[in-house]
């Protein structure tokens, strides 16, 4: 259930579109701003908000465009990483502080990393979850590499038709879904097979992990019976979209101070080259002010809600060296 004293509200974040906000800590502490990811709310950042409050930090998670309690705009194109970052730098104007710290999950994670490629002044440090950062190439297009490397039938590359994959969502119990979702544990990358969907291919049963309840549940299928899923979908809809509209920043680093955690369970460190990209030096070259890189060990993907005391003591200790 939601921490003891957040305060919800929306903000105006672009023309005809409201962002759902939920805060907690003092109000004039210093701000960190909590960035979910797929398929996800602010509510995964719960445990870390009481964790930030209590040591004085305003924590401040919002409902991504197409998520929760936020508007959800119609054309898949509304959901670029350029529209995303819009919506953060609206957001901190609104906060009223000139810099705020950061920490992303996932897609939140990218979205994390493109703000501080594209406002590195308004970020005062970073802590981003499960998604290193990898600067564009010109070489070819993130499906693109996808494809060569895990094939046609690689989850990301099945998202892309809009209206299949929410026709096969559609055939499953929310809450199944979502215990299907947030407890699956194999490391190894999401295949969809010939007439196979996408919950066919997760490795978990539906059994509700252990540290989630049945309320946590209830909170996501209800939200998400609101909205569905087209919104969080059309993200990855804009992922060649993204690589089209960003070729100014080809192979730029990022240069926030910044501290990565990440599952060893965790598809995305199991993908090909993830390992000794983060290990043998490339990431540290592409974020040369890469202060520490967590590795929980027997840990997954939704790893700020399986271990929520390590990752909110993680990024409780890294912000406050700031």
């Amino acid at each position: 259930m939601e921490p003891e004293g957040v305060r919800h509200r929306t903000v105006e974040v672009a023309r005809g579109v409201r962002m759902h906000v939920a805060e907690t800590g003092p109000e004039d502490g210093p701000a960190v701003l909590l960035v979910h990811g797929f398929p996800d709310l602010w509510y995964g950042w719960r445990h870390q908000m009481a964790a930030l409050a209590a040591r004085g930090f305003r924590a401040v998670a919002p409902d991504l465009r197409g998520y929760g309690d936020s508007d959800v705009p119609s054309a898949a194109d509304c959901y670029s990483t350029f529209h995303l970052v819009g919506d953060l730098v609206a957001l901190i104007a609104d906060l009223g502080q000139p810099q705020v710290f950061v920490a992303g999950h996932d897609w939140g994670a990218n979205v994390a990393w493109q703000l501080c490629l594209l406002r590195p002044d308004l970020v005062r440090a970073l802590v981003n979850l499960s998604l290193v950062y990898n600067p564009r190439r010109s070489e070819g297009t993130p499906l693109q590499a996808i494809r060569a490397f895990c094939g046609e039938d690689h989850y990301m590359c099945r998202f892309q038709d809009p209206g299949v994959a929410e026709a096969e969502f559609a055939l499953y119990d929310q809450r199944h879904k979502f215990k299907a979702i947030l407890g699956m544990r194999n490391s190894a990358p999401i295949i969809l097979s010939k007439g196979k969907t996408f919950f066919d291919s997760l490795d978990s049963d539906g059994t509700l992990p252990a540290w989630l309840s049945e309320e946590d549940i209830s909170y996501y299928a209800d939200k998400f019976e609101k909205t569905g899923f087209t919104g969080g979908l059309n993200f990855y809809r804009c992922m060649d979209l993204n690589w089209e509209l960003s070729a100014p920043w080809t192979g730029a680093p990022i240069k926030v101070a910044t501290k990565f955690i990440i599952g060893d369970l965790d598809a995305l460190y199991n993908a090909p080259g993830v390992k000794d990209y983060i290990h043998k030096g490339g990431f540290k070259a592409n974020v040369p002010n890469l202060e520490d890189v967590v590795i929980l060990e027997g840990v997954g993907h939704f790893l700020n809600q399986e271990k929520p005391d390590e990752v909110s003591e993680h990024i409780c200790e890294f912000f406050s060296k700031f």
